[in-house]
């Protein structure tokens, strides 16, 4: 009689991430703030294409019909939501995005608990809106890194301090998230392209596509280049675009800071 030795099951490994996901915050009246979302959309076209993004419902509040009906009007603004937060809900319905639970936002010290409240009124001298604003998605236990959608990846050189220096241009395509501080390129940023760091963006050539400095709530960020072309530049979730630089700050070597709630972009002596 012959027998067969028992085949062993090979056991399910599960790793843990832990990385930034960017949050969107409705708030009433919602058509207005749509027609504000389409205004980014219209200026920052593909900025959420292959984003993990949060809906945090805390302020709106809506109902399960109410939170269909966005989660749809959203999905057709080419936004996938990846979560929901929403305090008292442990669950959704099935068809929905599932309820995250014990979210850390993420900023320049690390990651906090809880929320961090912002100040959603206007007044005179602002820029036209706020990026969306960027929270740390825990799996388990993990390490954030940079991020990017095209698969050939700029030189880069992380310094001890934090610093990331790329020794190369950044093609159109591609995306650097950086969560650890500021970000140095020896090249030029091409059309198409983006930068997202948490402390200041230094770039030592032309600055055609997207920067986005102090991501993680660094009020003191700065962005600098030698040519400004770029698409649009943000400092802690203010934003002016392209056309609102045309004849004023385009074709210089600018700096863009935040005085006060306000976004200034001023030609560098």
């Amino acid at each position: 009689m012959t027998f067969a030795a028992p085949l062993e099951a090979k056991s399910i490994r599960f790793r843990a991430r832990s990385f930034v996901a960017f949050t969107l915050t409705p708030e009433a009246p919602l058509d207005v703030w749509l027609e504000g979302l389409d205004h980014w959309i219209g200026n920052s076209p593909g900025y959420f294409a292959g984003r993990p993004v949060v809906l945090d419902l805390n302020t709106l509040k809506p109902d399960v019909a109410a939170i269909e009906s966005l989660v749809d009007v959203l999905g057709h603004r080419g936004i996938r939501i990846y979560a929901i937060e929403l305090d008292g809900h442990t669950a959704l319905e099935p068809n929905l995005p599932p309820v995250l639970v014990g979210a850390k936002e993420a900023t320049t010290d690390g990651l906090l608990p809880g929320r961090k409240a912002r100040d959603s009124g206007t007044s005179e001298g602002k820029a036209e809106g706020r990026a969306p604003e960027a929270i740390a998605a825990n799996v388990g236990e993990g390490k954030a890194g940079a991020s990017k959608v095209d698969e050939s990846e700029p030189q880069v050189a992380p310094e001890a301090s934090g610093t990331l220096m790329i020794k190369a241009p950044i093609r159109s395509g591609q995306a650097i998230v950086h969560p650890h501080g500021d970000v140095i390129v020896l090249g030029s940023v091409a059309s198409g392209s983006e930068i997202i760091a948490a402390g200041s963006i230094h770039v030592y050539g032309t600055l055609r596509g997207r920067a986005s400095a102090g991501a993680l709530g660094n009020k003191g960020a700065r962005i600098f280049c030698r040519k400004n072309e770029a698409e649009l530049l943000a400092v802690d979730g203010w934003y002016v675009t392209a056309e609102e630089m045309e004849g004023v700050s385009r074709g210089k070597p600018v700096q863009a800071f935040l005085d006060g709630e306000s976004l200034r972009v001023s030609p560098l002596s």
